[in-house]
């Protein structure tokens, strides 16, 4: 069977592990070559190897997302090396739940620095290497609009990241590049079997989400035939934010 992205360059920050690992692994499944960037080392390199052993092509880079040379620095590298960028997945994040009284200005930035910055920087980056098709995806989350006690970093890193989803599509609109994200909902990345019935009952799918299903998204919104979805943000939850949640 014909795979779908044979040919075709594409990089994922924040790859090691969890969402960006399955992000990784879905496009070299597809015949992609994988640029996988992340601060892990160690799993990196074991995920790259796990593309190549299932006959995919990776390449890995140790990057910090927060430093701007290092993002600028991946696309050269990339560029130089398979000679150009197809997609870009800004997947790097971390998160800090912390009540607001205790959350430091630096710790604050550190979160908007490591989420956003980064997406802003390696968008840029990478759109003056793209050509007509590129496609950037940015992991945004359902935080960006809703929200708990204690998540003002992690609410605004994602939240700015819808917004500056649509006003990069805006203006890379002229190079035939998309911009879309992708906000999850409770995606569980380690140990799924742990999960109780009532984790998966609450949402109207029927279960608690998977890094699989963010890939799939991923994959939707690579493909060259997909070009007239730009600047959206699909939220991928299993129907959470759609829910009325009422004390009975």
């Amino acid at each position: 069977m014909e795979q779908k992205f044979t040919g075709k360059t594409v990089i994922v920050t924040g790859a090691a592990k969890g969402i960006g690992a399955g992000i990784a692994m879905a496009f070299g499944r597809e015949g992609a070559t994988v640029c996988i960037a992340d601060l892990d080392g160690e799993k990196g390199k074991k995920l790259k190897e796990s593309i190549e052993d299932g006959g995919g092509t990776a390449a890995f880079w140790k990057i910090d997302v927060r430093k701007e040379e290092d993002l600028s620095s991946l696309i050269r590298n990339a560029v130089d090396r398979f000679g150009k960028i197809d997609v870009l997945v800004n997947n790097a994040g971390v998160s800090r739940f912390k009540p607001l009284f205790e959350l430091t200005t630096e710790e604050w930035e550190d979160v908007i620095f490591t989420n956003l910055r980064s997406a802003f920087i390696g968008s840029r980056e990478a759109g003056k290497m793209m050509g007509k098709g590129g496609r950037i995806i940015n992991i945004a989350s359902t935080r960006a609009i809703m929200s708990e006690p204690g998540s003002e970093a992690y609410a605004s890193s994602k939240g700015g990241i819808v917004a500056l989803t649509h006003a990069l599509a805006a203006s890379l609109q002229s190079k035939g590049i998309t911009v879309n994200c992708i906000s999850p909902g409770w995606i569980e990345n380690e140990d799924y079997g742990s999960l109780r019935e009532k984790d998966h009952l609450q949402h109207w799918s029927g279960r608690v989400g998977k890094p699989e299903d963010i890939a799939s998204a991923c994959l939707y919104l690579a493909e060259p035939g997909n070009d007239f979805v730009n600047g959206q943000n699909l939220i991928i939850d299993g129907g959470m934010t759609r829910k009325m949640i009422y004390e009975e």
